[in-house]
């Protein structure tokens, strides 16, 4: 047999491999050729896919613009999760709010159970810094069976906040009673029914909430304002208003209890809790929008499946990472009392959270309900000689975090700007309560008699493991090991705090 050139079987060769190559080609979205047709519009760069690209999820890959399916899956596997870290801040109010009825329920049932820190609330009670200078009334409501009445006592500070932790209204003092106490008729979701005279009408948008206020003391005395709560403070359905049912009155003070919400899979339940009591209308489509995509929305049960679920128990963890750098590490200028300062406040955009009127400031409602409870215009608003003044830190003078194992001091000059009294108190980093060591009130105040102040005025503050010799009631216990911050609170505050010409010194390291 002849071996050699055969051209007509090359040709074919050629056309075969060229029309494989050509449909290979295409199929990997590679062009064959620049044909252009009569319909061809020049396309704008920037619009069309490339057919593989490199970004934080991998490699993803692209037909002519179409993900293949392993990019599918990641792209859908990223999406689900960043909805769900997005879903964990925007749910850290309502979640926190089930922690809180959680734990006030435990003393007994809503509507009937008045709990006070009748002898204040010490850091045995897990709460989210709360403060040890005033008694706290909370009450958990629920107006699944109709209206409520809740009589006030007079000279209390106080508020409402539904189950989604939003303001609803003042009581006492800066509320419609204006501080004489009075009836308040709280009234369910689209309450359609004839409404008494009499009362101070409040209209919730869901059907849970809390009651809470401060009790002021009397000449330095406490006992009047507890005596006064038990004598005129009062929760009953409207039905029942002629012949009113008793209530419980519970003390809950040195009582080891949480109101603290959950940082892990849990967390969604409790959410999933929220969204299925409380009416669509109650919150905005966008917020209700990113737990549905989750797999939580109302009237449908939540079950997620396996790769679901341990998407949820990832972003619950990256969730609570990023609230605590939100919170810890606040990187908005605007959150910070002074240039190159540690202090810093709680409440950047007022009570609502915003950068002006509906534009929310997402960092700073995340940080607020990651480390506070309540809401109130009273707890942020500007009132000279009134009201209260907080400024937290997280951080000493150079920046660094602070040490339970070291030692610091913190000095407030002369002329502390108030007119009531002042208050250093220290919270756990971990649990945003007050720290737990062998103080039962981990704080330094003006209250304390026996306070130590400096010959011109000015009052060190000292932290650490052991107290420096003869400081004691200057000093707040701290723990090796363990992490702590700082609220300065200033109840009264005057002037020279609000024109920044007074200001509380930075918490330096001691040698």
């Amino acid at each position: 047999m002849r071996t050699g050139f055969n051209p007509i079987l090359c040709l074919i060769l050629g056309v075969f491999i060229s029309i494989n190559t050509s449909y290979s080609q295409k199929q990997n979205g590679e062009p064959t050729k620049d044909t252009k047709y009569k319909m061809t519009t020049p396309v704008p760069s920037g619009i069309e896919c490339p057919v593989k690209f490199e970004s934080r999820l991998g490699t993803l890959n692209f037909f002519d613009g179409f993900p293949d399916n392993k990019s599918v899956e990641t792209i859908f596997d990223n999406l689900d999760f960043q909805r769900a870290v997005q879903a964990y801040l925007l749910a850290l109010p309502p979640v926190s709010m089930v922690g809180i009825r959680e734990g006030l329920t435990k003393y007994g049932p809503a509507n009937v159970t008045i709990p006070t820190f009748e002898n204040l609330m010490d850091s045995r009670s897990l709460f989210l810094t709360a403060n040890a200078n005033t008694p706290y009334t909370w009450m958990w409501i629920n107006l699944k069976d109709g209206p409520l009445v809740a009589e006030i006592p007079s000279n209390v500070l106080g508020m409402i906040n539904d189950f989604w932790f939003y303001y609803v209204t003042d009581l006492g003092i800066v509320g419609p009673d204006k501080g004489k106490g009075g009836k308040y008729l709280v009234l369910p979701p689209n309450y359609k029914e004839e409404i008494p005279e009499g009362y101070f009408v409040i209209k919730m948008k869901t059907y849970e909430g809390f009651i809470g206020w401060r009790n002021f003391a009397v000449k330095g005395d406490f006992a009047p304002a507890i005596e006064n709560i038990k004598k005129t403070a009062r929760i009953y359905p409207l039905s029942q208003a002629a012949n009113p049912p008793a209530n419980k009155f519970v003390n809950v003070s040195n009582e080891a209890f949480s109101t603290l919400a959950p940082a892990d899979y849990k967390f969604w339940e409790y959410l999933n809790d929220v969204v299925q009591s409380s009416p669509v209308e109650s919150l905005d489509p966008v917020s209700l929008g990113f737990y549905a995509s989750i797999g939580i929305e109302k009237g449908k049960p939540f079950s997620p499946d396996a790769r679901m679920k341990k998407i949820l128990t990832e972003a619950a963890a990256v969730g609570d990472a990023t609230a605590r750098a939100l919170t810890f590490r606040m990187r908005q200028t605007e959150n910070y009392f002074y240039k190159n300062s540690a202090w810093c406040s709680p409440f950047s955009g007022g009570y609502k959270f915003e950068y002006q009127p509906g534009i929310r400031n997402l960092d700073a409602f995340s940080s607020f309900f990651f480390y506070a409870t309540g809401v109130t215009p009273a707890m942020e608003a500007k009132m000279v000689g009134q009201g209260s003044q907080y400024a937290a830190a997280f951080v000493d003078s150079k920046g660094n975090p602070l040490y339970g194992g070291k030692n610091y001091r913190l000095h407030l000059p002369p002329n502390i700007p108030i007119n009531n009294f002042w208050s250093v108190i220290v919270y756990d980093n971990q649990t945003r309560s007050m720290i737990q060591t062998d103080q039962q009130f981990p704080m330094v105040t003006s209250q304390n008699k026996n306070l130590q102040v400096n010959s011109d005025g000015s009052v060190d503050v000292f932290f650490g493991p052991k107290a420096p010799a003869g400081k004691e009631n200057n000093w707040i216990q701290t723990i090796s090991g363990k992490g702590w911050n700082t609220l300065l609170r200033l109840y009264g505050p005057l002037q020279p705090w609000f024109d920044k010409t007074w200001r509380p010194g930075e918490i330096e390291l001691q040698k």
